[in-house]
């Protein structure tokens, strides 16, 4: 019995070899369209047109061609049912073994700022995922392919019915993935394109939220190695690696906090991030004058990597250095640490994550990424002595640090680099203690420090605990309904104090 194959695609790669091979060496005879069947015609292989298959031609510039009985009869006729063998014998349709389809590119299409509305629906493809839903519906007895990675699998097992049979589950599966996503592609442009705003649409949050990513990666466990976990995404088309072990789970989740919080800085800036929670930054005209040699973690900066630099951080150990471009020198240096991940940071980073989506139970929870440090020139002093700018400096500083540190966070700063950072306790004084106590390990002197506080001071006696330690400044939201008894320590205790009106709590 004849092989019929039916292929349309407008990704190309590799289809000539596929095809080749269907021919010449499994029987197949090839059913095409357009600049599908021009390329296979001039390989040399024999190609039937669509329109002299189903005796009825491309109509409307092309958007009906593959709408027949003729193409979705052959697809979706169960080869076990002797009634739908008779149906397409009586109406003559011959059956179709094999559908190689990929979809027009709406995606890449809509990525460009500047296309046109018209070009954009033109560009949804209609006949393709009927095709391609049709056959994988029938994948008991349609081979299906949606993606030329998968040419390979196909050929290596044409010719065993068993492993065929299994391979057609999973390419049928691979089918729905994609049309899924092809189809919430179109949703999403299509909300931001409503005539009559759909205000609920147009600020991020449409009434139906999807989302649909490819698998980037596997990774080997997730935050402990009882848990499987992989990567979705485009992470690799910001944060490019240059050597070292494979990234973990609890890498890409520090390595993500870590380029956040290098954003909010313009002068060199070095960070060491563990656990997510920043745990010492500084700024200085030079990112050596920056650096203080800590033990382990994540480390960021924000220029260019060079030998003077890399020569100190080699003589620690660290797990994931992070930075926009390495000197060749410096690649050199940490080449020799043939497990340290060395991480390239593009510039731009983030700026398409302006959403974070949390799983909750029953669902997931959406909000736009903090980007705000609120406008500095609103804030407040609040107390009755000014602020010196060596004390705004400081304050602003923690600021940026603070908005980065899981709450509740205090951070002490003096000028443009942190002496203690106090995350995640119970109570905000607690945090301050903590602080205090890992400035103390690294014997860092709070005297005229200032203080950053992400969110309000509840009671004072955060701010006292604050003072004790030898902070001069502090800064804050302020909103709370104590705010006039911290307002009063502070004065009691000659410190400035600066609310912002603006809150950062991270959980």
């Amino acid at each position: 019995m004849e092989k019929l194959a039916l292929l349309s695609v407008s990704d190309k790669r590799g289809l000539v070899e596929f095809a080749t091979v269907l021919v010449k060496q499994h029987g197949y005879r090839l059913l095409s369209t357009g600049g599908t069947a021009r390329l296979l015609g001039e390989a040399r292989l024999l190609v039937t047109e669509v329109s002299q298959h189903t005796g009825f031609p491309e109509i409307m510039e092309g958007r009906v061609k593959t709408l027949h009985p003729k193409i979705h009869g052959g697809l979706l006729c169960r080869r076990d049912k002797p009634g739908h063998l008779t149906q397409a014998a009586n109406h003559g349709i011959p059956l179709i073994d094999l559908v190689v389809v990929n979809l027009y590119p709406f995606a890449e299409t809509v990525s460009n700022p500047r296309v046109e509305f018209e070009e954009a629906i033109e560009n949804i493809d209609i006949g393709g995922p009927s095709m391609l839903r049709s056959a994988a519906k029938n994948h008991e007895s349609v081979t299906v392919v949606c993606d030329p990675a998968d040419y390979g699998a196909v050929l290596a097992v044409l010719g065993e019915p068993a492993k065929l049979g299994e391979l057609r589950r999973k390419l049928a599966l691979k089918v729905f993935q994609r049309t899924g996503a092809y189809d919430a592609a179109i949703a999403k442009y299509l909300e931001g394109q409503q005539i009559e705003p759909d205000l609920e649409a147009l600020s991020g949050f449409p009434a139906n939220y999807s989302v649909s990513l490819k698998k980037a990666q596997s990774l080997r466990y997730g935050e402990n190695p009882h848990q499987k976990a992989a990567l979705y995404g485009n992470f690799h088309e910001h944060i490019q690696q240059l050597q070292g072990k494979e990234l973990s789970y609890n890498n890409i989740l520090d390595i993500t906090s870590a380029t956040y919080l290098i954003g909010e800085f313009e002068r060199p800036t070095v960070a060491i991030l563990k656990h997510t929670n920043p745990c010492g930054v500084a700024s200085a005209d030079t990112l050596p004058e920056a650096w203080e040699a800590p033990f382990g973690g994540i480390v960021i900066v924000n220029n260019t990597l060079d030998a003077a630099l890399a020569k100190v951080m080699a003589e620690i150990f660290t797990e994931v250095i992070i930075a926009p471009r390495f000197s060749d020198e410096a690649r050199e240096i940490f080449g020799r640490k043939k497990n340290l991940r060395l991480m390239i940071a593009k510039e731009g980073l983030g700026a398409d994550a302006l959403q974070e989506v949390r799983s909750v139970v029953g669902g997931v929870l959406v909000q736009d990424r903090d980007r705000t440090l609120g406008n500095i020139k609103d804030f407040k002093v609040v107390t009755k002595r000014e602020p010196t700018p060596e004390e705004w400096k400081a304050m602003i500083f923690g600021w940026k640090v603070g908005k980065h540190v899981k709450s509740n966070s205090i951070v002490y700063c003096r000028g443009e680099q942190t002496l203690g950072i106090g995350a995640g306790q119970m109570a905000r004084v607690d945090s301050s203690r903590l602080a205090v106590w890992k400035a103390g390990e690294a014997k860092l002197d709070l005297k005229g420090s200032a203080v950053a506080s992400e969110a309000l001071f509840p009671f004072a006696d955060g701010l006292i605990a604050a003072a004790e330690a030898g902070a001069t400044s502090a800064i804050q939201p302020g909103g709370s309904v104590r705010d006039e008894e911290v307002i009063k320590a502070a004065d009691e205790r000659g410190m400035a104090m600066v609310f912002t009106g603006i809150r950062h709590f991270k959980h």
